[in-house]
């Protein structure tokens, strides 16, 4: 893999990122790393996280009107993210009906990359939700 300049900084933030199941923000990730470098800026978590994303280790999941989250796991796969708290998860199961093969020779592109997101309600924030609150988020389109 190779860590050039900064490799001890570099080698933490991808072990913390990678040891963790929660697709931290940068924030949350700075905070995670600081345990063990605790001189560590935000804008060096930062930096390297962006050149993790081109380096194909990691991914970001950008969310409308959310901050970014990144995820330790490069292989592409769903994700679920709550519209109430902003917690992403993985899903294990591969979304049905989207074949690349079909995709590319039927709209001519040559595709990349699949980013699939599902949105929802956590099981924690559906717990705290009144009746009437989880209609309404049922409701908004999506």
């Amino acid at each position: 893999m190779g860590f050039p300049r900064n490799s001890r900084q570099r080698e933490v933030i991808l072990e913390e990122l990678r040891g963790v199941t929660s697709h931290p923000t940068a924030s949350e990730l700075h905070e995670m790393v600081r345990l063990r470098i605790p001189k560590i800026s935000l804008g060096t978590v930062y930096r390297n996280l962006e050149k993790f994303k081109q380096e194909g280790l990691v991914l970001k999941l950008d969310g409308a009107g959310e901050q970014a989250r990144f995820d330790g796991n490069p292989k592409q796969h769903p994700h679920v993210r709550c519209v109430r708290c902003g917690c992403v998860s993985d899903l294990h199961a591969s979304p049905s009906g989207l074949q690349v093969p079909a995709l590319s020779k039927s709209h001519g592109f040559e595709i990349l990359g699949l980013h699939i997101e599902y949105v929802g309600v956590c099981p924690h924030c559906r717990h705290e939700l009144p009746r009437d609150e989880l209609a309404r988020l049922r409701s908004l389109p999506r």
